[in-house]
């Protein structure tokens, strides 16, 4: 049986632990990779290295930043009575490139999954709580819970709408609309759907 080179074979082993990516992907990439200059490869080899370095995560919204707090937290022009919860930083970059929401965010970091051991604790709800009770003083006027429309995001929904109530009952808590469709992610909703989304959004 011909065997691949080991280098070549460790580059398609990486390739197809990414999600979405399966062993035949995984090799037409590594292939891909093996017929472009070396000077490509050792720009994306660069890139990548460098990935975890350049990319920090804001102490106030969890979101992906460079610097702390991020240019959304930061910025003056923004309502920051107005919060939206989301999953992922993928999510509120959907949002917000959406133009209708001009608000701040809050990124979760995942959603309630018991069967894979991620409960309340492993997301960045105690910390949602602090701010809510925070921002609560500054007149906040809504909690926008905008998880995906599948059932573990339904579930996070509705544990979040529970815990908001009860530690901060002042507090408007909404849920956006169905605007999307069940099981789809907020990244890959096209402009339209997520404002019609965010437009018929209602209250808990």
């Amino acid at each position: 049986m011909l065997r691949l080179p080991s280098s070549l074979q460790r580059v398609i082993n990486e390739f197809s632990k990414l999600p979405g990516i399966g062993p035949k992907t995984a090799q037409r990439l590594a292939f891909y990779l093996l017929k472009k200059d070396n000077l490509d490869i050792v720009s994306l080899s660069n890139a990548v290295a460098e990935l975890k370095q350049g990319v920090n995560f804001c102490s106030i919204c969890h979101n992906m930043t460079e610097t702390d707090p991020c240019s959304i937290c930061n910025d003056p022009t923004r309502d920051h009575s107005l919060v939206c919860v989301v999953e992922e930083p993928l999510d509120a970059q959907a949002l917000d490139k959406s133009g209708q929401f001009k608000g701040i965010f809050h990124v979760l970091g995942g959603v309630l999954n018991p069967l894979e051991g991620i409960g309340p604790d492993k997301l960045n709800i105690s910390s949602l709580v602090k701010r809510t009770n925070q921002l609560a003083s500054e007149k906040i006027s809504e909690v926008i819970i905008a998880t995906n429309p599948s059932l573990e995001g339904e579930t996070t929904a509705m544990h979040l709408a529970r815990v908001l109530k009860q530690e901060a009952p002042e507090v408007k808590v909404t849920r956006i609309a169905r605007g999307l469709p069940s099981g789809g992610d907020l990244e890959y909703a096209d402009d339209i759907t997520l404002t019609r989304a965010m437009e018929g959004r209602r209250e808990y």
